[in-house]
């Protein structure tokens, strides 16, 4: 399977843009950094990104509704006061394993719903510390059985999730190999965590306004537990990734976790697995949160949509 990489090289952006950009990255840096603390408790990390993200744009056309599928609580989400399609989107928010949660991903969710013309699941997976590996992957799997369980094909799903829950996606479907389960049409994955072990993340770039190596390797030791980090359900870089369904890669060039995603998309390819890598200059991990005020969000998710519609039957 070929490999696509887009690297696209900066250039000038127009000026509001520009100041759009710079606007959110210094309200980034004021907010988020100060939840996304190592030592910090985590039920305090969680009440302040619940604050924090409220402010973000969900959209007006996207319904939410709580519901659980498979057992595992969650939201769906479609276009207001449509019925239910033939394709679905599993997402998994990130948050380092620790934080997040389906509300604090609404302008993501509600997009990919409204863009891809799909019904998005977004789970509310089980957290550590209180709940350690692999209890998130647990009910990832069983999300995934519960959308097969309501109707969906595993043809017209898509994996989707941010950071962590990109790490996790991936995981999510090596465990659906392990089982014979019917793997997805496709997967998405946004600034995927892909390497808990940590060891080859590089300098961190001064221009990351949300999260920092000391609270990774935090959230990593209450994820694992003790446990190996190697693990390939753990750390989807370790694993044989072959058979794996279509992947995109979206990565900003100005973020910590880019080198897990360039690796990953490497790891993909020597596996054989069609996957697209896209990387946008100057932009911050999971940029795609900012979609409403971000053009680079904004085309990031049609993007997504172009990929989901053309790995779909």
């Amino acid at each position: 399977m070929a490999d696509t990489t887009h690297r696209r090289e900066p250039a000038p952006e127009p000026v509001f843009e520009r100041l759009t950009a710079a606007i959110l990255r210094a309200a980034l840096q004021a907010t988020l950094l100060r939840a996304f603390r190592a030592g910090l408790p985590v039920e305090r990390q969680r009440r302040r990104l619940a604050r924090v993200t409220r402010l973000t744009l969900a959209p007006r056309a996207a319904e939410f509704r709580r519901a659980d599928c498979g057992g595992v609580p969650g939201e769906f989400v479609c276009r207001r006061g449509a019925a239910a399609g033939d394709r679905a989107i599993l997402y998994l928010h990130g948050g380092g394993y620790c934080v997040g949660s389906p509300a604090t991903h609404r302008a993501i969710t509600g997009r990919l719903a409204l863009l891809s013309e799909a019904t998005v699941f977004a789970a509310d997976y089980r957290l550590a510390p209180e709940h350690p590996f692999p209890a998130a992957i647990e009910d990832a799997v069983a999300a995934y059985r519960g959308l097969l369980a309501e109707g969906w094909q595993a043809a017209a799903i898509t994996v989707a999730g941010d950071s962590a829950g990109g790490g996790l996606a991936v995981a999510t479907s090596l465990r659906l190999r392990e089982l014979g389960l019917p793997l997805p049409a496709s997967l998405v994955l946004f600034s995927p965590w892909a390497d808990l072990e940590l060891g080859r993340l590089g300098t961190p770039p001064p221009g990351e306004p949300m999260i920092t190596v000391p609270w990774i390797r935090e959230c990593a030791g209450f994820y694992l537990a003790r446990r190996d980090a190697r693990d390939p359900l753990a750390s989807p870089l370790y694993a044989e990734l072959s058979g794996l369904p279509p992947t995109l890669v979206q990565v900003g060039q100005d973020e910590l976790l880019l080198s897990d995603a360039r690796r990953l998309a490497q790891a993909l390819r020597e596996a054989g697995v069609a996957v697209t890598c896209q990387e946008f200059p100057r932009r911050w991990h999971v940029f795609q949160a900012n979609a409403g005020l971000l053009a680079d969000a904004d085309r990031a998710l049609a993007l997504v949509r172009d990929f989901v519609r053309a790995n779909r039957p």
